[in-house]
This record gives structure tokens, sequence and C-alpha cells, in this order.
């Protein structure tokens, strides 16, 4: 999927393992303005390595950025609730989340 084709609805449809991302907003100050590369992901949970090692994220409790290319490239913001999903069952419960929301 080209990058002209992103937008806040599907990127949570999409694989996030490989992509940067930025913690915004967190339960825990300590997670907050972590960034990093996306190298593994559970139904809870991303890990991200950073420059200071790899990190657990969980999902529920913060709001991340996820930026597609380099960082002058297109960005997204989501909560940690949207992609509170196993990877392979994001894509149908995100739709149903989205319908809801009318997006």
């Amino acid at each position: 999927m080209d990058s002209a084709d992103y937008s806040n609805k599907n990127i949570v449809l999409n694989e996030l393992i490989g992509l940067r991302a930025k913690v915004v907003k967190s339960s825990d100050p300590k997670q907050e303005g972590l960034d990093g590369t996306i190298i593994d992901e559970t139904k809870n949970t991303l890990l991200i390595e950073t420059g200071s090692g790899v990190k657990r994220l969980v999902k529920a409790s913060s709001t991340f950025k996820f930026y597609l290319g380099n960082r002058k490239g297109r960005s997204f913001v989501v909560e940690g609730k949207e992609i509170n999903f196993r990877p392979h069952e994001r894509i149908e419960k995100s739709m149903k989340f989205y319908k809801r929301r009318k997006l």
C-alpha cells in the first residue's frame, strides 16, 4: 500500500512492525516521548527499539504517533485502545470500531 493511501482509519488495519512510533501520551509519564521502531507486537503491547534499548509499551494506556517514511513524511496519531488487539484480529475489530465512530 502506498503511503498516500494511509489514513488514521486504515493505518490501524495494517502491519505495525517496522513503523517508527512515538509515545505522545501515556499513563506512565516515563514512557511519554519514547521514540523508536516497532520490532514486535502482542495483543496488549508494542515492543520498540529506542536509542536506549528495547522498551515494552502497553497499548491501552498510551497514545501513539506512527510515522510513514522519514520524519518529514506523514504521521498519524492513534489511541492505544484502537490497536489493543492481536495483530491478526485487529482488522476485523478495527472495522467494527470505526463503523461505530462513523469515520
